[in-house]
């Protein structure tokens, strides 16, 4: 199948037209414009990458399982560490964007700077060949209206041949040759406007066919730096998650050296306070002094208590102390 090339279909019946270059130099502005959209997303998700990597990079400094020990605690000590490792791969990902952002950037000045001297040299020689044009149109105009009087001249001549003087005679005849040497003279003018009309159009021809073929190369390195730089883009996100998941390996290894009854025992032997459980409290009898269990009561008799006698009556060996005695029946207490 032929392949289609702009230098082959972009051209107009007219020759003054330009329809066939502005539809390129449209084209080629889209691409522009698409060529700076692409720029900002990349820095856009650099800036965002960025941030990411800066939350995440606070984040790993945090405590976090500051009281465990033994192999838990390495394992988050390498959960963090990780996580530290995850966000500085962050922060260069930005900043690899910010390079690929940077490459788009110049690519585009670059090919702005070409396009500008070639659109300069159309624009000149559109300028130039629409006024070639126009001069020769002129021209033609008045080369018509010249053989026109020149027709007209012989004919006014031909008519009073027989009817006129010869004095007349020769005035119609000073008047037709003054006729066709005028449209002689425009004939020559218009021939060469039409001449030169034609080297301008070879030119701007030979310019545009050369024009064409370097705005199309531009739109071939445009269109594929661009799939490039996306394909890269896309393959460096790939990258990035299979070095997090690299990054997290080693945290999965680390937990599974995570031995919960190491840690268990290490902690026992590195904060254990005795074997021995407290002695149970015994009941201590307030009047034998016997030391009782205190656990549920015993089924067996209780020992006996042993109760204190009546108090002794005392001896009045000196006379001088009255004890009272108080009857029997005798109550404080009136009816």
């Amino acid at each position: 199948m032929r392949e289609l090339h702009f230098k082959d279909y972009f051209w107009n019946g007219e020759l003054t037209s330009t329809g066939g270059y502005d539809c390129i130099i449209q084209h080629l502005n889209d691409g522009k414009r698409t060529c700076k959209e692409i720029e900002d997303f990349m820095k856009a998700r650099a800036s965002i990458e960025e941030k990411y990597a800066k939350e995440l990079l606070g984040l790993s400094k945090k405590v976090c399982g500051h009281n465990e020990m033994n192999t838990l605690k390495r394992s988050l000590d390498m959960f963090k560490l990780q996580t530290e490792h995850v966000s500085l791969s962050h922060l260069q990902l930005a900043q690899t964007m910010r390079d690929e952002a940077k490459k788009l950037e110049d690519f585009r000045e670059r090919q702005k700077e070409t396009r500008k001297k070639v659109e300069q040299q159309m624009d000149a020689l559109h300028k130039q060949r629409a006024t070639q044009f126009k001069k020769t149109m002129e021209t033609k105009k008045t080369y018509e209206q010249k053989c026109r009087d020149k027709e007209e001249a012989e004919q006014n001549m031909n008519r009073n041949a027989s009817t006129s003087n010869v004095k007349q005679q020769e005035k119609l005849l000073t008047k037709t040759q003054q006729a066709k040497q005028n449209a002689e003279e425009a004939d020559r003018l218009y021939m060469h406007n039409v001449s030169v009309l034609g080297k301008t159009r070879e030119d701007w021809q030979k310019e545009y066919i050369k024009a064409c073929e370097v705005f199309e190369k531009q739109e071939v390195e445009r269109i594929n730096t661009l799939r490039n730089m996306v394909w890269t883009h896309l393959n460096q996100l790939s990258q990035q998650c299979v070095t997090s998941d690299e990054l997290h390996e080693e945290v999965r290894k680390s937990l599974e050296q995570c031995d919960i009854q190491e840690d268990i025992e290490h902690f026992v032997n590195l904060r254990r306070t005795g074997d021995k459980p407290p002695a149970p409290v015994l009941y201590e009898n307030f009047y034998s002094g016997q030391r009782v269990p205190a656990g549920p009561p015993s089924s067996r008799t209780a020992p006996p208590i042993t109760r204190r006698g009546p108090l002794p009556n005392p001896d009045n060996t000196e006379g001088d102390v009255i004890y009272s005695t108080v009857d029997p029946g005798y109550s404080a207490l009136q009816y």
